[in-house]
């Protein structure tokens, strides 16, 4: 069945329990929210970092659909400080999320997210960066969603 752009990111609304295996092998833990808002025109993402290396990490998306140019568009901020824009990309059954930005010493990176292996009731969701214009990919974070509601 085939979906309208603007239903791209439909699967992700809900409540969501998350997993990822951290650097030393344990598990860390987090809890998303994500909602449509403003009449539906946008989805706000409501992300915690709950235990690992991301306890106390708070984020949050806001993801709207263009319809003018056909693109969507995220703006992240969290509680360190940062601030990152995306495009939204898409390829067969993936959804992604990708930008180019500079790194700590001003070096150019491109960074994407990507979901995948998308089901009714869980997903997983990769954080990516390329230091040579994405010939290659580095993963630095996979996280396992289930959904709670």
């Amino acid at each position: 069945m085939e979906i309208s752009p603007e239903e791209y990111f439909d699967f992700w609304i809900g409540e969501w329990d998350l997993t990822w295996i951290e650097p030393d092998s344990t598990t860390g833990t987090g809890f998303n929210k994500v909602e449509w808002i403003l009449d539906g025109a946008v989805i706000k993402e409501n992300f915690e970092g709950v235990t690992g290396s991301s306890a106390g990490y708070i984020g949050k998306s806001y993801s709207v659909y263009k319809q003018t140019t056909g693109e969507w568009k995220q703006t992240w901020v969290d509680n360190t400080g940062d601030y990152l824009d995306f495009t939204g990309e898409f390829d067969d059954d993936k959804r992604m999320f990708s930008r180019t930005g500079t790194d700590q010493e001003g070096e150019l990176i491109l960074q994407r997210m990507i979901f995948y292996n998308i089901q009714p009731d869980s997903f997983t969701w990769d954080w990516e960066s390329s230091r040579d214009n994405g010939s290659t990919w580095s993963l630095n974070w996979r996280i396992h969603y289930d959904r709670i509601k």
